[in-house]
């Protein structure tokens, strides 16, 4: 093929080879490697986020089973107390006050051990009630700025630059440094720091094999330095370095056992980048279904299942992981909570503030973290929502101070400050 218009259709091949758009867009302008292969040094501290979209109810997660109020407004969808009487369908109980839902049982094991940190009453100051804005708000890390064109894990990749803690002197930081296991890249990793967005490791190839790749190889590899010539350059050594960790080959360890859903998948797939020294530093992926507008159920129930699935798959991610937990902080998030009262139709509508977990060897845990407001009628934000008593960057800019090392936390997070830090890490 004339080299002109191989360049021309340049971008389709890559996609057409399995890579999504969004990772040429990341490494048009990304990192190099050094000698064509990733450097491995010491292991570094990484990152997992990971999205319940749709709002997940907080009250129902981690339940507030010490308040009257709690079972006065929800006759048909409040989690029983926990007592021997309540059985299997009762709250887990964790101080007394707060409990996990039943479904959430796999994680109570990581609450005793001490590296489990709930936080409730967290949120998003803004007071929108659309699921895209709020969501885009939370992953900018600036509510109710529309204008904001970043995400705030990307502006930490970009103002923190190479990966000092496990990259050798001089090194450029690997392509596998920031990784969605999602179809686009998400909102919380746009920018100009180079990421990698991908359904699944398996579909991260070139669909070719023998001469036709290495000559496919070669027509990106000469020439000018343009943008497809430095994405194609990139992509076959990013394919290289994930072929030599042979994820087909994988094995979870410490009898983890997945979930076989696509949220169970992506995180037995973000553990085998963890343990095949990739240079993973971010990670990130997202599960949908918490918008329980109709029939939410209590203890079991169309909420229930969605948790059943998640606590299983963090679990296994936590068993699989096993000592590489001390360098390794799981933070979940959901954009807004759900109302207090439950409606007509047996479920939740979009509420204010939410609850989220941090989980990892570092983690101060065994203990439920943030202000509790009160669920009486004067205590409620609007009169129907959990009131907000932290904003959700504290909880942010402490993992990644903390956790990550980030220094610039201005940059990150611009125009908010914390007002000390909630301790968790």
């Amino acid at each position: 093929m004339d080299r002109r218009v191989f360049m021309k259709s340049g971008a389709l091949a890559v996609v057409t080879m399995g890579l999504s758009p969004s990772f040429l867009r990341r490494t048009a302008f990304g990192s190099e490697l050094i000698n064509g292969a990733a450097l491995k040094g010491a292991r570094g501290k990484t990152l997992i986020c990971l999205f319940q979209r749709g709002a997940a109810d907080a009250l129902n997660v981690v339940v507030p089973h010490g308040e009257a109020a709690y079972y006065r407004l929800r006759p048909n969808i409040a989690i029983p107390r926990p007592a021997l009487s309540a059985g299997p369908a009762g709250a887990i109980d964790l101080d007394g006050f707060f409990g996990l839902h039943p479904s959430l049982a796999p994680m109570k094991p990581l609450w005793d051990q001490g590296i489990l940190a709930p936080i409730h009453a967290v949120g998003s100051p803004s007071a929108t009630r659309s699921h895209f804005d709020a969501q885009d708000y939370m992953e900018t890390g600036t509510p109710d700025q529309k204008g904001t064109r970043d995400g705030w894990l990307n502006r930490y990749l970009a103002v923190k630059g190479t990966c000092e803690a496990s990259c050798a002197h001089d090194a450029k930081p690997s392509p596998f440094r920031a990784v969605a296991m999602t179809q686009q890249t998400p909102r919380m990793l746009e920018g100009p720091a180079p990421t990698i967005a991908m359904n699944s490791l398996d579909e991260f190839s070139v669909r070719a094999a023998g001469p036709a790749a290495d000559r496919l190889e070669a027509l990106y590899r000469t020439g000018s330095a343009d943008v497809v010539h430095a994405a194609g350059g990139e992509m076959f050594e990013a394919v290289k370095i994930l072929k030599a960790a042979n994820p087909q080959k994988y094995l979870p360890q410490n009898s983890a056992s997945y979930p076989n859903s696509q949220f169970g998948t992506r995180l037995k797939q973000i553990a085998q980048l963890i343990k095949s020294d990739v240079g993973l530093e971010v990670a990130f992926a997202d599960v949908g279904g918490w918008d329980t507008h109709v029939n939410q159920g209590a203890s079991t129930g169309q909420l229930a299942g969605r948790l059943d699935d998640f606590a299983k798959s963090i679990a296994a991610l936590v068993a699989d992981l096993g000592d590489r937990m001390a360098d390794v902080t799981i933070m979940t998030m959901s954009e807004f909570g759900r109302t207090v009262r439950q409606n007509g139709n047996g479920g939740t509508d979009h509420g204010h503030a939410c609850a989220l977990f941090v989980i990892g060897g570092d983690v101060k845990g065994k203990k439920v973290y943030g202000t509790w407001p009160g669920l009486e009628p004067e205590q409620l934000y609007e009169g129907r929502d959990l009131a907000l008593t932290t904003d959700f960057r504290s909880v942010f800019s402490e993992v990644a101070s903390k956790h990550l090392g980030a220094t610039k936390m201005d940059s990150i997070f611009p125009g908010f400050s914390a007002k000390g830090a909630l301790g968790i890490i």
